[in-house]
């Protein structure tokens, strides 16, 4: 598998994702902006939206879209658990989750990089998204992760959100559930590996 990404952005969800199911995958470094590889090369023939994570499957198939990609490779390594069999309420529960997160708290982060918008749109979308996290913070009561007690592709795309929270200056400080969380996901191997080999850590 090759992920291309770029460092800190939502491609940073399958790049834990990859190292957590022990996927052997190549990483192409993306600059956004000039929709070029680090070799070069134009992004926009490999993916024509432009866009991060990308995933290319050892059998030439480009696959987009961060949720999609997450289960493509949790299902590849089916004894890690990383989603749960497909066809399962849980399964569903996850899909659930990674819907979410990808469309209540990412797309509301989108605003907050914009450097047109004024401040006041940017305070909106601040406490539109501090409502989402305190949602979230609600939900993990007496639970290690999104899904209960394992780690879950999920973890991986909210982990990399609450990234962003500290990178926008988010005070989500009062949710102690959330950052038990976000402190316990941290601390995993394989997500500090992810963060070191993008330049992170």
């Amino acid at each position: 598998m090759k992920l291309y990404y770029s460092p800190g952005a939502c491609s940073l969800s399958p790049h834990i994702a990859l190292l957590e199911a022990g996927i052997p995958h190549d990483l192409v470094k993306v600059d956004l902006k000039a929709k070029k590889t680090e070799d070069g090369g134009d992004f926009l023939k490999v993916n024509p939206k432009g866009q991060v994570p990308t995933l290319q499957l050892d059998d030439g198939e480009i696959l987009t879209e961060g949720p999609v990609i997450v289960q493509v490779i949790a299902d590849k390594a089916p004894g890690k658990h990383l989603a749960a069999a497909c066809g399962t309420i849980e399964r569903y529960r996850l899909q659930e989750w990674l819907n979410f997160l990808t469309s209540e708290l990412h797309k509301n982060f989108s605003p907050l990089f914009a450097p047109v918008l004024s401040d006041e749109t940017k305070q909106f979308f601040r406490e539109r998204l501090m409502g989402k996290f305190k949602l979230i913070d609600e939900r993990l009561a007496g639970r290690d992760y999104m899904m209960g007690s394992q780690f879950t592709v999920a973890d991986g795309y909210l982990y990399t959100m609450l990234r962003w929270a500290d990178a926008m200056k988010l005070d989500l400080a009062a949710l102690k559930n959330l950052m038990a969380y976000k402190a316990r996901v941290a601390a995993r191997p394989q997500v500090q590996a992810a963060l070191k080999s993008e330049g992170l850590a």
